[in-house]
């Protein structure tokens, strides 16, 4: 390179880059989140490169004026705003994907730190990045209510007025449908998926126990 770090240390920062946005873009991936695996890696490399180009442009530009090695490792913040955008989901009065969106800009900034050196601020960070996305994902949902979407799978039989009956044991418990499809199963039956809004766990559990004990419901379980 024209100065600043040695080959070695450049492959070393992009490689150290790559492992830790594959960390956290693994959780996102198995969640089926709308950025996984490889666009967080692409987000920590990119920004690794980038910083490790601001931090070497003065080499080019040697008492150059005007010459702001900052500048360009900026725009990062910029372009992650509208890669983050992407992400995000509008669905009726909900919006999915802000998580990821931070996912991403935080996967960023870990990318310029490695670029710059600090590796140890890079780990830690995406440490608790992990940390925050997995485990307080399962306190929220224990601890906090477990107020959220789900989806609850009804086979029943195919009469009229069936799905209005399904309908209002989930309205009596608070729980709001937001979609909902049909496919006939066996002769005679239906299974029901519905995408629904839960108040709580409890709620949740009192509506399943309210659509067993509907007539003609042959099943009914949820899944998050």
């Amino acid at each position: 390179m024209p100065g600043g770090f040695s080959e070695f240390e450049t492959v070393l920062r992009l490689v150290f880059s790559l492992l830790l946005g594959a960390v956290v873009g693994l959780e996102r991936e198995t969640h089926d989140r709308p950025a996984g695996l490889r666009t967080f890696i692409l987000v920590s490399v990119g920004s690794t490169l980038i910083m490790i180009v601001s931090m070497n442009i003065r080499y080019l530009f040697p008492g150059g004026v005007g010459v702001d090695p900052g500048r360009i490792a900026a725009q990062v913040v910029t372009g992650i705003g509208f890669l983050g955008a992407g992400t995000i989901l509008h669905e009726g009065p909900s919006i999915r994907g802000l998580t990821t969106a931070a996912g991403l800009w935080v996967v960023a900034a870990v990318g310029l730190a490695v670029g710059a050196g600090f590796y140890l601020a890079a780990g830690v960070t995406t440490a608790l990045a992990l940390v925050t996305l997995s485990l307080l994902s399962h306190v929220e949902r224990s601890y906090i209510g477990g107020k959220g979407d789900a989806v609850v799978t009804i086979v029943t039989v195919d009469r009229p007025g069936q799905l209005g009956r399904i309908g209002s044991a989930l309205g009596d418990n608070g729980i709001n449908i937001k979609d909902i499809k049909l496919s006939p199963t066996e002769e005679d039956l239906v299974e029901v998926v519905l995408k629904v809004k839960v108040p709580s766990r409890e709620a949740l559990a009192k509506a399943l126990q309210a659509l067993a004990g509907l007539t003609g419901v042959r099943s009914a379980e949820y899944s998050t």
